[in-house]
């Protein structure tokens, strides 16, 4: 299991020449400390706001207007432009409605918070995230989807190894991820897993509309992920992981 390398942003708010290696060469990077915990805090606050006012009677008319799959793949399709929340499995009857609390039942919210809701629009258009798509090399970086991951306690199904290229795609590919820690994460709590220079070898699935339904077809190109050497990203809260889309 190889250790990823870590950086700190400088007084001066610079990285060293050595994040940029070793981003071309693992295709992330960890920055901790940069996000200041007020900053966290306010996020997490927001959030908090957002599940209080969400009814969750709007999903239950969703879902039982249409086949419980078709429903859910149209209620997500069109979130891109919206603040939606999304559950965790086996929480909604057949009637679409919840079976337990809604503030332990979803699983994330997304995808406009950074245009929609103020303390996320602000956060997302920090001058220290544009300073940061610059060092990486953007001339016109976009900020297209936002999210929040709730990773409850004793529920959720697991996420499998994917890469983000897979649901966002653009030509070249070009798609970015910028991860946050709003608070610590660490094995106990469901934190990160990677595989350091993994993006070298190419897109293995991409997300298609097939009669009307959104699936993943398989590229057949790229090799399988070789999980002997994934390592785990503990981090602390205010934390940013940059990862690649391969």
């Amino acid at each position: 299991m190889s250790r990823v390398p870590r950086f700190r942003i400088s007084e001066d708010s610079a990285l060293p020449g050595a994040a940029l290696e070793a981003w071309r060469r693992d295709g992330l990077l960890v920055i901790e400390g940069f996000v200041p915990p007020g900053d966290c805090d306010a996020l997490r606050q927001s959030a908090d706001q957002l599940v209080d006012a969400f009814d969750p009677s709007e999903v239950a008319t969703v879902f039982s207007t249409h086949s419980h799959e078709h429903a859910a793949s149209e209620y997500f399709e069109t979130s891109g432009d919206k603040v939606r929340f999304f559950f965790e499995e086996n929480v909604l009857d057949d009637r679409g409605l919840l079976t337990r609390p809604k503030a332990v039942s979803i699983n994330k919210m997304g995808h406009a918070m950074h245009d929609l809701v103020p303390a996320f629009q602000e956060f997302s258009y920090h001058p220290r995230l544009v300073a940061l798509a610059e060092f990486l090399g953007f001339d016109d970086a976009l900020v297209i989807q936002s999210m929040l991951i709730f990773k409850q306690p004793g529920i959720g199904g697991e996420v499998t190894w994917h890469q983000d290229g897979t649901f966002l795609l653009t030509e070249p590919q070009s798609v970015t991820g910028f991860w946050f820690a709003l608070e610590d994460a660490d094995l106990s709590n469901g934190c990160l897993w990677v595989l350091p220079g993994e993006h070298h070898k190419g897109l293995r699935q991409r997300f298609r509309r097939v009669g009307g339904m959104l699936q993943i077809e398989d590229l057949g190109a790229a090799e399988p992920f070789d999980l002997r050497r994934k390592v785990p990203l503990e981090v602390p809260q205010g934390t940013l992981v940059v990862l690649h889309g391969r």
